[in-house]
């Protein structure tokens, strides 16, 4: 028997509302082990002057606005997209991406650090952006996921020069997300992805350098 079902448009908007609620509102639940217990003992925070961890906050912070951000995108790309097995792919990603943003809030938890108090705005923007490259089709789709994931992993390769030395517990879970988000931009290019144009690009790396440094405080 087939127990598929056919989802309508009202259904696949209660849906989307409904993630989001969740990603805004609940505490984000991980999957897998949190990294920094795999690489640091919990103690090694006592190391940091209030300087580091306030600097280390701040990283944490944008981070967390980042995966805020691929919530959104991978929700709302995979509530437009055309092929089942490209939905699939995003729902998997999805979930992978949601115990990046599990580790982060832990992680500014640790830290004494606020989450951004933007992140609605920022979920809203990355939804938007989501479903329109969703609606172009599954091509133009999984370049947003390309492009976006190489961004993502320059950004926190950057992270990982500016966090301080002995902040190992942040570190390492920058280290794992840096990994991962590697992974999902090279799916995408081994499922078909088309080339953004370099003005769709630019205006990417714009948009992304006005939330970093917003987030970076607010």
């Amino acid at each position: 028997m087939n127990n598929s079902r056919h989802y309508s448009r009202l259904d696949h908007a209660i849906i989307g509302v409904s993630r989001a609620l969740q990603t805004l509102g609940a505490r984000p639940r991980a999957a897998r082990a949190f990294p920094a217990d795999e690489a640091a003992d919990q103690a090694a925070d006592t190391a940091l002057s209030e300087h580091e961890r306030r600097r280390a906050g701040r990283y944490m912070r944008v981070n967390h606005v980042g995966e805020i951000c691929a919530q959104a995108l991978y929700h709302s790309q995979a509530l437009t997209a055309r092929d089942r097995r490209i939905r699939a792919r995003m729902e998997r990603a999805a979930a992978e991406e949601n115990d990046h943003l599990a580790w982060c809030e832990q992680r500014l938890e640790e830290l004494g650090a606020h989450k951004s108090y933007l992140n609605p705005l920022w979920y809203l923007g990355a939804f938007g952006v989501g479903a329109a490259a969703g609606l172009a089709g599954d091509r133009w789709n999984l370049a947003l996921v390309a492009e976006t994931e190489r961004q993502v992993v320059a950004h926190l390769e950057g992270h990982l020069g500016k966090l301080p030395d002995n902040d190992t517990r942040s570190r390492a879970v920058v280290a794992r997300m840096k990994e991962e988000e590697r992974g999902h931009a090279e799916q995408a290019v081994q499922d078909g992805a088309a080339e953004l144009p370099p003005p769709a690009r630019r205006l990417m790396r714009l948009a992304a350098r006005v939330m970093t440094s917003t987030a970076h405080w607010v």
